[in-house]
């Protein structure tokens, strides 16, 4: 196992709880949490080198992003903080469902934008993601919600992350940078981690609302 691949592992194991401690908490806290997140992201779209047009635009879509994770976060709903874990959960599935079935089963190349990803990687984070949902279901006794509808959305969540995710990775490659920063150890930059999910909110926050 490689030491960034070690960094990767335990930055995850330290960082994931924090963070669904936070969503979880709500209020001010979760407010100033996707503050910093937000201008963070903005600070490390700019290192892109993109002309004046798209980092504009960028700039434009990444308020109107976060928005929608605010408005989805704090929404007089009763399932707001349900239908907000059902998106990261399954982005994080996603994450992890591609990463490590393209890394263990490899294959074919999906696309020349992001040399290490694999059609393997993308049955993966289908996989994975679904998994993750339906475990969530069981242990929030939300037999309900275990539906083909409800694995339809899951999978759409799933695809608009992971066209983010290539997304960012164009931009990377255009920009000839490795990752979007340094800030997380074996992960990169902030947007190297919400890649996916600043495109599967504005999409789910239309499907669910």
């Amino acid at each position: 196992m490689s030491s960034e691949l070690k960094k990767r592992i335990l930055s995850s194991f330290i960082l994931l709880p924090i963070v669904f401690y936070i969503i979880i908490e709500g209020d001010i806290l979760f407010n100033i949490f996707i503050t910093i997140v937000l201008f963070l992201s903005i600070y490390e779209f700019y290192k892109f080198k993109l002309n004046i047009f798209f980092n504009f635009y960028g700039i434009i879509y990444l308020l109107i992003s976060f928005y929608t994770i605010f408005s989805f976060r704090n929404m007089i709903d009763e399932n707001s903080l349900l239908y907000f874990l059902i998106v990261i959960i399954t982005c994080v599935g996603s994450d992890i469902g591609g990463f490590i079935f393209g890394k263990i089963l490899k294959g074919p190349k999906l696309t020349k934008i992001s040399p290490n990803k694999t059609y393997s990687g993308l049955i993966g984070a289908y996989i994975l993601s679904c998994f993750f949902i339906l475990f969530f279901f069981l242990i929030q006794n939300r037999y309900d919600l275990i539906t083909l509808n409800f694995m339809l959305i899951v999978i759409i969540i799933s695809t608009v992350s992971q066209l983010g995710d290539l997304f960012i990775s164009f931009l990377k490659r255009k920009s000839k940078i490795k990752d979007t920063g340094s800030i997380i150890p074996g992960h990169g930059g902030v947007l190297d981690r919400i890649d996916g999910m600043i495109f599967a909110f504005p999409i789910s926050y239309l499907i669910f609302y």
